[in-house]
């Protein structure tokens, strides 16, 4: 699809600059991006009226808080002297543990995280002294009770927390390059366009821009971050992050995309009345086998020592052997206060606090015996047994 409806993104920019009374959105390369998107959703997205507004509110969202962040280095340009290194970068699927990995990774005092409310607003950048005390955190809380009341099956399916650690996909989509987009809004010609055409590489450096400036005032900066997007576009993330490590959590496919399938409608039909779940199932279908592809290509062209693979099963019934060998990997102390601090994390937040999620794949058109044939690939290269 060619960028059209550059009078809506004008719009939209301009809405952001009265809100924020901020004018420069720095390097430009992200308008194709948001006309695209834009242009995708105006014509395909069948939003109901709170749809259409959901939508605009999130774009002039995303562009204001660009606008705080270029404004942050103006006025702060030492902020760019900021090193990030060797960040280690968790590629999971969704349901195959990565979630409850995290979060577990997060509890170490010696690593940072990309927190729930920093994601939210990173300016002004978060300072040591006062980081737990942050009115944004109440603001994210805040934001957090309205999407349980708007999706009131996200707390079973991806529960958050306002000081947990979360996706890149927000920081992402100030680039108008993330699936966030696709989540909530049936966008088929942004999709392909941001699968198979867009240059991820502007939108890692962009998401390394703000990694600097929240570790800046606020270190440690040993960074763990966690996308399942990543795996599409491992060749530009491992090019603006080129001594990353990463993990990997593995599951029995059957138990995966049915799963994320239903996650994505919970999302999308609160703002379309027309929410097509056959389609869900083709697209997150197609995005997660192109995405173990190209992750199993760029790991077998001779890179397979920079990962650290996870199953899933065990490190459900025990993570600690898991976690002691992925310290092991990383050549770091897995320490008695961080395995404390992991142990207590674990015993208030059971798996299944919420209770069971549970969805028909048939609902989303998929066929187990023909989505296990399609990954086997997959399972094979993982030794994954079905059912696992």
């Amino acid at each position: 699809m060619q960028p059209r409806h550059s009078s809506r993104a004008d719009d939209l920019m301009g809405q952001a600059r009265a809100a924020t009374s901020l004018d420069d959105f720095g390097e430009d390369g992200f308008r194709e991006g948001l006309e695209i998107l834009i242009a995708s959703a105006d014509q395909e997205a069948r939003f109901t009226e709170r749809g259409r507004a959901a939508f605009d509110a999130q774009i002039v969202n995303f562009l204001s808080r660009r606008l705080e962040v270029e404004h942050c280095y103006a006025e702060h340009p030492e902020i760019d002297e900021q090193e990030i290194v060797a960040p280690l970068i968790g590629l999971g699927l969704p349901r195959t543990g990565s979630t409850a990995l995290s979060n577990l990774l997060a509890q170490d005092p010696a690593a940072r995280s990309l927190r729930t409310w920093e994601s939210i607003a990173p300016c002004p950048p978060p300072e040591a002294r006062t980081q737990h005390a942050d009115p944004r955190i109440a603001v994210a809380e805040q934001s957090l009770a309205r999407r349980e009341a708007l999706f009131p099956r996200m707390k079973i399916m991806l529960p958050a927390s306002p000081s947990g650690p979360t996706e890149c996909q927000p920081l992402m989509g100030h680039d108008f390059k993330s699936q966030i987009f696709q989540a909530f809004a049936h966008i088929p010609s942004y999709v392909a366009w941001l699968t198979h055409e867009a240059d991820l590489v502007p939108t890692y450096r962009y998401v390394k821009r703000v990694l600097k400036l929240l570790q800046w005032h606020c270190p440690p900066t040993r960074w763990r971050l966690k996308s399942p997007t990543h795996a599409l576009f491992i060749d530009g993330l491992a090019e603006v992050f080129p001594d990353a490590r990463f993990w990997m959590t593995h599951r029995d496919i059957a138990s995966v995309l049915p799963s994320v399938c239903d996650v994505y409608l919970e999302l999308s039909q609160a703002y379309s009345d027309c929410v097509d779940k056959h389609y869900l199932g083709r697209q997150n279908t197609e995005w997660t086998e192109l995405g173990l592809r190209r992750l199993i290509a760029y790991r077998d062209a001779g890179r397979n020592h920079r990962f650290f693979d996870i199953h899933f099963a065990p490190f459900q019934k025990d993570p600690f052997p898991a976690l002691e060998r992925l310290y092991a990997f990383l050549g770091e102390e897995l320490s008695d206060e961080t395995r404390a601090r992991m142990q207590t994390w674990r015993e208030n937040v059971p798996r299944d606090k919420h209770g069971v999620h549970r969805c028909d794949p048939a609902d989303f058109g998929i066929d187990l015996a023909a989505l296990h044939a399609r990954f086997r690939f997959y399972s094979e290269r993982f030794d994954l047994a079905t059912g696992a």
